[in-house]
């Protein structure tokens, strides 16, 4: 049977498509969170953009202004003959912006204003109260495009998900007795150390099922019980950890079998980590999914913990290695009926 395409993706991304959303402007009603989620190539694009359209656009408001009072002629006249005598008599002549003599200089001008860089050639005069208008308009339109763009950015380099990426799972999953059960267990690791406060892990199947009616759910998300050395949900990651589900009368592997293990194709588990960024106060989460021929039936994880120098170390190489170990080839319902007899 050809095996079915992954509902999340061993690095955590989830494999689903959105597709025919005719109400595409709810994304614009978010714009600060569509902005964050663009990719960076686009985020730049907006980025250079709505700095470059600003400046244009005072630009030209400068221009207009300039040539609405006269300052370009003026401007002009001076350049071509500072010493006639009829441009020496306009010398008294108080322009809206000085030093502004074509759209060039104007565009200049609105850079100078907008990012507050002021090399001493050209200022407002207080001859245009619209000039001073627009100035106060431009400063604000350029504060607000700084706070929302700047923000975007510090917001795209500090998302959770990046601080996800030190947060590893075994590449495969087991399944052994422990306590004299099946159960079936990965491993957890975090590089850094800065830890992961109030961390807590949670698994789920994702399966194809009927319901009595005949209703086909494709995806039916199927909450699973789950074990850890500590208790509950909640873990201190300092270590690795080993997580198990015990594989009881209420687990959904409760009738699988190493013979049948591959041929459930549908079959998928999801591992969702959760938890506080210590260093930053953001929640942060990691996923990954095993798929039925990434479960390894009668193995379990080798030690990597060991005490050295009176510290403990953790040696990461051995992070996903195996070991067969004796365990039963049938069921977790089999082997509780087999316990009954006995």
């Amino acid at each position: 049977r050809e095996r079915r395409a992954r509902f999340v993706g061993k690095n955590g991304a989830c494999n689903v498509a959105h597709k025919n959303i005719r109400e595409q402007g709810r994304f614009l009603q978010d714009i600060f969170t569509t902005l964050v989620d663009l990719k960076w190539p686009h985020t730049l694009l907006i980025f250079t953009m709505s700095f470059l359209c600003t400046w244009l656009l005072f630009g030209m408001v400068w221009w207009l202004i300039a040539f609405a009072h006269g300052d370009l002629d003026h401007s002009t006249r001076l350049q071509r003959d500072p010493t006639d005598g009829a441009a020496a008599a306009t010398a008294t002549f108080v322009p809206c912006v000085t030093s502004i003599h074509s759209f060039t200089s104007a565009f200049l001008f609105s850079i100078e204003v907008q990012v507050t860089i002021g090399f001493g050639g050209r200022m407002v005069t207080e001859e245009c109260p619209a000039a001073i208008l627009v100035l106060i308009v431009q400063n604000i339109v350029g504060l607000v495009i700084n706070a929302i763009m700047l923000g975007c950015i510090f917001m795209k380099t500090s998302q959770a998900h990046r601080r996800a990426e030190t947060l590893i799972f075994s590449k495969h999953a087991v399944i052994a007795l422990r306590e004299g059960k099946l159960c079936f267990m990965l491993r957890v690791g975090d590089l850094r150390k800065s830890m992961i406060i109030s961390a807590t892990i949670r698994m789920q199947v994702v399966k194809k099922t009927a319901s009595l009616e005949g209703e086909v759910v494709p995806l039916n998300q199927i909450d699973i019980q789950m074990e850890n050395p500590v208790g509950g949900n909640s873990i201190f990651l300092v270590s690795p950890l080993i997580i198990y589900h015990v594989i009881d009368k209420n687990s959904p592997l409760y009738d699988i079998s190493p013979m049948n293990l591959h041929h459930h194709e549908d079959l998928e588990i999801i591992v969702i980590l959760e938890g506080v960024v210590e260093t930053t106060g953001i929640t942060t989460q990691a996923r990954t999914s095993y798929l039925a021929d990434e479960i390894l039936w009668g193995q379990r994880f080798v030690p990597i913990v060991a005490e050295e120098d009176g510290r403990y170390s953790v040696d990461y190489s051995k992070f996903g290695n195996t070991v067969k170990v004796p365990t039963p080839s049938c069921t977790a319902r089999q082997l509780e009926e087999d316990k009954s007899i006995m």
